[in-house]
């Protein structure tokens, strides 16, 4: 498709934090969103969906599927993170439940986390789910006591070769706290971490935060894919998406590096979308094709959620058309 088409668009709603996962066997892919009264984070509902089966050079798109069964009493359904199993054809949906009425503001000040942490699996390409899974104590226990709030994704999870599933998250981690009655936090920080399974999703554990300095969410999304034939680089490739401007989410770029062990390798970025943009998460599918999904709009890049498939130009040159 030459244009970005509208996945999903406000209708006295607001759709945001878009998942996207491409399903091989089906040659479709799932694009996941949260569904808020609001665009402010504490009016999110529950999650949606909307499969879409590539035709050619586009994709159609099926009906808005609401997961509001994937929620615990009492909490929002939030942060949609899919990651698929090549090995036993499962699709996992991770996200986070939280208790309502707690802002991730309020959660950091008190150190206080309302979040757990929550997955269901589908055996059947996303058309039917489990019951949701709390793996909260399991997989976090008792260092949630120091975590002030946490979140998975945003974005998808990935399998590496060995098997093990991962899923990208992010916790403000409590390093410190002045003491008294109301034990506040006085030194928080934010961590991304992972949580992972080396059985095939049945048990889950975190990794241990990355160190030092602050890390944690990014507005973009990063996929490692084959290179192009004939290319003299690395045989392996890497896109990421992100707003290109420095101040505002806005003008959505696409960027690719030839040499991902060269941290100055990045290519200038072509601009998806002009104009405000935010989040966005990349698919890769075969033949050297990708999918992005992402926020954007005219005037608030809460408007919509749209879909791109696109391919890289056959010399493998920096340039990126779409299709």
């Amino acid at each position: 498709m030459s244009q970005a088409t509208t996945c999903l668009k406000a209708g006295g709603v607001t759709y945001r934090i878009p998942a996207l996962l491409y399903v091989p066997p089906d040659d479709s892919f799932l694009a996941f969103a949260e569904k808020r009264s609001s665009p402010r984070d504490e009016d999110a509902k529950y999650l949606v969906l909307r499969r879409g089966r590539r035709q050619g050079s586009s994709v159609k798109w099926g009906p808005v599927e609401e997961l509001s069964a994937l929620a615990l009493p009492g909490r929002r359904t939030m942060n949609p993170c899919p990651l698929y199993d090549a090995e036993s054809g499962t699709v996992f949906l991770f996200c986070i439940c939280v208790e309502q009425g707690k802002t991730e503001r309020r959660q950091i000040w008190s150190g206080r986390s309302a979040a757990r942490l929550c997955f269901a699996a589908s055996a059947d390409g996303g058309r039917g789910w489990s019951a949701l899974r709390d793996v909260t104590d399991e997989a976090i226990g008792a260092d949630l006591s120091r975590w002030a709030t946490f979140a998975v994704g945003p974005g998808h999870g990935i399998q590496l070769d060995s098997g093990r599933l991962v899923v990208p998250a992010y916790t403000y981690y409590v390093h410190g706290c002045l003491c008294g009655a109301l034990r506040l936090p006085c030194f928080t920080r934010q961590h991304s971490l992972v949580f992972y399974s080396d059985d095939g999703g049945r048990r889950w554990h975190k990794g241990a935060p990355l160190g030092g300095e602050r890390t944690g969410e990014c507005q973009g999304s990063v996929v490692s894919f084959a290179a192009p034939d004939g290319a003299a680089e690395a045989p392996t490739w890497l896109l990421y998406s992100h707003p290109t401007d420095r101040r505002r989410r806005r003008d959505l770029g696409l960027y690719v590096n030839p040499s991902p062990l060269d941290g100055a390798g990045w290519r200038r970025p072509w601009v998806l979308h002009e104009g405000p943009a935010g989040y966005s998460d990349l698919a890769v599918c075969p033949g050297g094709v990708f999918g992005c999904l992402f926020e954007c709009g005219a005037s608030s890049a809460c408007e919509q959620i749209a879909f791109c498939l696109f391919t890289l130009e056959p010399s493998g040159r920096q340039n990126l058309k779409a299709s």
